[in-house]
């Protein structure tokens, strides 16, 4: 059979009828929250104005030399294709890494992905069909909007709280979230954009509703080093959902190697883990340098990530405290990660942010923050708050909260 194809008449006909058309999935994608003031950020630094970045979670501290070292070390006489599930060296690293954090893994467990946000991606299509449903506590990591979109997943939101930290509500609560279409729940811990961690009653809570429903049972681990008054527990800490626990992590972040685009995908369960490695195959491999220049941080990660860790401690202090001379704010201390959500008292956190950021100096200085509306899945939540990342060292994170407070005081007689 003949296949005929349209002609330049043709084609332009059905373009000015309007039928052709960009995907609904392509037209729903949300801009994110943390990056979409940064142009006007760029535009106030190029006159002159000092922009403090509380925006974004890219830390100021130098990657370890000793990654820029192995790459210059590396023997290759041809850059080649590595395993869709990963270099061997990687793979051995990543189990090393992991038995030092207490999680015992087999290799065929593990699939290193372009980052952790390719993992959860490829843990979304491994669990769920066309229009299935995951459920995710609010305010959550805004790119869960964008993987979900990708993945054509719905999330279901469920409302936490920042008058109790953002910590989980009563099983009951979360239950009346579950529909006949969800597949899994999806958390953060630590969590991004709140510092929260979650207790080991709170994820026996999620262990329990993962079983009775038969769910499963994501668990992005981004931050785990990154806790400062209790230590993170694992999903992979409960061996009673071994067959629905979804280990999703990322080097980024704990070793300041945001750039390197490394994560993983790990699993007791074999078919999840088979099909992320399927996925895996459709997009050829991960870059291979980049897999090789990590293992020195993977295997023996405690050199490394510690000093950053209490780095960000201090930094976790420094913003707790200076968040106590800011009238009007409510805040908590937040207990892992580098982000804490905080109340401001305005009507419009995204208003003020832009106002903020365009109109607004203080001793030639400002201030960019990410509105956390964007954090949220539910209208009208969010509205008066905002998301800080405690990225700058103590002595401008000061200087930031001053310039945020003076602001605050500003645009209330401003626009009050």
């Amino acid at each position: 059979m003949a296949i005929s194809f349209p002609t330049e008449n043709a084609t332009a006909a059905l373009e000015e009828g309007g039928r052709t058309s960009i995907s609904l999935r392509a037209k729903t994608m949300q801009d994110s929250p943390i990056r979409k003031l940064a142009a006007i950020a760029d535009a106030r630094k190029k006159k002159g104005i000092k922009v403090y970045h509380l925006n974004i979670g890219q830390p100021d501290l130098p990657t370890s030399p000793i990654v820029f070292e192995t790459i210059r070390q590396l023997q290759l006489s041809t850059l080649a294709y590595a395993p869709s599930n990963g270099l061997p060296q990687a793979v051995s690293a990543w189990k090393s890494y992991f038995e030092q954090c207490g999680i015992q893994l087999d290799e065929k467990e593990i699939i290193v992905t372009a980052g952790g946000s390719e993992a959860i991606v490829f843990a979304l299509c491994a669990i769920c069909d066309a229009h299935d449903e995951v459920i995710v506590f609010e305010p959550f990591y805004t790119n869960y909007n964008g993987f979900a979109s990708i993945a054509d997943v719905r999330l279901r939101a469920v409302a936490l709280s920042i008058e109790n930290g953002f910590h989980l509500p009563p099983a009951a609560e979360i239950e009346r979230h579950i529909t006949t279409r969800t597949k899994g729940i999806l958390i953060c811990n630590p969590g991004n954009p709140t510092g929260t961690i979650y207790s080991r009653e709170e994820l026996q809570r999620l262990v329990g509703i993962a079983k009775r429903h038969n769910l499963y049972l994501l668990s992005d681990e981004v931050y785990r080093e990154f806790a400062y008054d209790t230590p993170a527990i694992s999903v992979m800490s409960f061996p009673e959902i071994h067959d629905r626990a979804i280990l999703l992590d990322s080097s980024s972040k704990r070793f300041n190697v945001c750039g390197a685009r490394i994560g993983v995908l790990a699993s007791h369960n074999r078919e999840v883990v088979q099909s992320a490695l399927k996925f895996g195959m459709a997009r050829l491999s991960v870059a291979s340098i980049e897999q090789l220049a990590l293992v020195p941080l993977l295997t023996s990660p405690k050199t490394y990530t510690e000093p950053i860790v209490e780095e960000f401690r201090l930094r976790r202090e420094t913003v707790y405290e200076g968040l106590k001379t800011i009238p009007g704010v409510t805040y908590y201390r937040p207990e892992g990660a580098f982000y804490i959500v905080i109340g401001l008292p305005v009507q419009d956190a995204e208003h003020f942010s832009k106002w903020l950021i365009e109109d607004f100096a203080y001793e030639n200085e400002t201030v960019l923050v990410a509105p956390a509306q964007g954090f949220y899945a539910t209208p009208g939540k969010g509205a008066n708050e905002v998301r800080l990342a405690f990225m700058l060292k103590s002595e401008d994170l000061r200087k930031a909260l001053n310039v945020l407070r003076v602001g605050l005081d500003v645009y209330k007689k401003q626009f009050s």
